[in-house]
């Protein structure tokens, strides 16, 4: 089959992230990739893998009607037996054009997990709306990467009979765990400290909580753990004020250490005793699954599929609430040091074999494509 992928850009996110492992490990078919808005990071190394990439530099905020000109023009000249959309955007946009080049396979990709008045774009909201009201018509089929983001689409109206789980998958030859050089890594990355060493690899987003975390650090210091944490991600740095200010506030200058952006994630993983996850929101958290292939135990808030993903081999707690993370990590470390640590780390590292690999989301991904195809030459 030849797929069209719609995405709303190429960002540093998990779908864009999802679509590059999708496209690498997906031998069977030919796929196109569109990018509403930029190449960001994700287009050159998809034209790395010899996939054609084109880049229509449209605004989110305000989609332009040469942009969707020239996707009509671009679907109907590739002729794709299918069109995978990705985010509210891509489904939208990706979904009326292909509609209008005459495609009928069109399968839309739901990424969130929560939708919330108050704490959602206003637009992201209403476009969510648009969508649902849209769903019966647009789209052959709906995937959903998240079992919440599935339960809170029904809610809104999305077409239920339409809707399809299918879980991020990992590359678990590029996550795996590495024992040989685990002491050395840990010893680089926390600079000699013998201190157990935790991390959370985040963005700095609201969304993410790293006050939550801080908060829970602090309370955790204040029983007399000792520890040292690491926090990764894009605005995770020094320039910094109100992060830098939150570690000072709560007297974690010698405890928490931020790293920036790296692009070292899977030596970052290994060198970690434990990884936390503080959101107040999430989808589908790559970097759980990510912490535990690599043979890392999580901590984590309970949004999105982080809770369904951490399974019984961590440990999961309210969101917000600073108390029961700082408890959950207390009794992580103070378990570190038990005969049950390495056995903990062996089950996270196979409950992502056994859930969540590349080769099962490939099939999945697969197997809906030729449903759709199927579906859509018999009127669907």
């Amino acid at each position: 089959m030849k797929v069209m992928h719609v995405i709303t850009g190429l960002g540093d996110g998990g779908a864009e992230a999802s679509l590059y492992r999708l496209c690498e490990h997906d031998i069977d078919n030919t796929h196109h990739v569109v990018s509403l808005s930029t190449f960001g990071k994700h287009g050159p190394m998809l034209e790395g893998l010899g996939i054609d990439v084109a880049v229509l530099n449209m605004s989110p905020r305000r989609p332009s009607a040469i942009g969707f000109y020239r996707l009509v023009r671009l679907l109907r000249s590739k002729r794709p037996d299918v069109v995978q959309t990705w985010m509210y955007h891509g489904d939208l946009i990706g979904g009326l054009c292909a509609r209008l080049a005459g495609i009928k396979a069109v399968v839309w990709g739901v990424r969130h997990s929560t939708l919330e008045p108050r704490k959602s774009k206003r637009t992201t909201v209403l476009i969510a709306k648009w969508l649902a009201k849209l769903s019966s018509w647009v789209p052959v089929k709906i995937v959903v990467c998240a079992q919440r983001g599935m339960e809170v689409h029904t809610s809104l109206g999305y077409e239920k009979s339409k809707m399809i789980y299918i879980p991020n998958g990992y590359d678990l030859r590029k996550l795996s765990p590495m024992p040989v050089g685990q002491a050395e890594r840990k010893a680089h990355l926390a600079s000699g400290k013998s201190a157990s060493v935790l991390g959370m690899v985040s963005r700095f987003a609201p969304e993410k909580d790293h006050a939550n975390l801080l908060e829970a650090l602090a309370i955790v210091k204040k029983r007399g753990v000792t520890f040292y944490c690491l926090l990764v991600g894009a605005g995770v740095s020094q320039s910094n004020s109100e992060l830098m200010g939150l570690i000072g506030k709560h007297g974690l200058s010698k405890s928490v250490d931020v790293l920036g952006q790296r692009t070292d994630i899977p030596q970052f993983m290994n060198g970690l005793d434990l990884h936390v996850l503080s959101s107040s929101s999430e989808g589908f958290p790559n970097v759980v699954a990510e912490a535990m292939a690599c043979g890392t135990p999580c901590v984590v808030t309970d949004v999105g599929d982080a809770g369904e993903i951490v399974g019984d081999t961590g440990w999961v707690v309210p969101p917000k609430n600073s108390d029961a993370l700082a408890d959950a990590i207390e009794v992580a470390l103070k378990e570190m040091n038990g005969e049950h640590w390495a056995s903990r780390c062996d089950s996270a590292r196979a409950r992502i074999e056994n859930h969540y690999s590349i080769g099962k989301m490939v099939m999945a991904y697969n197997a809906v494509w030729k449903e759709a195809l199927d579906g859509s030459a018999l009127g669907s």
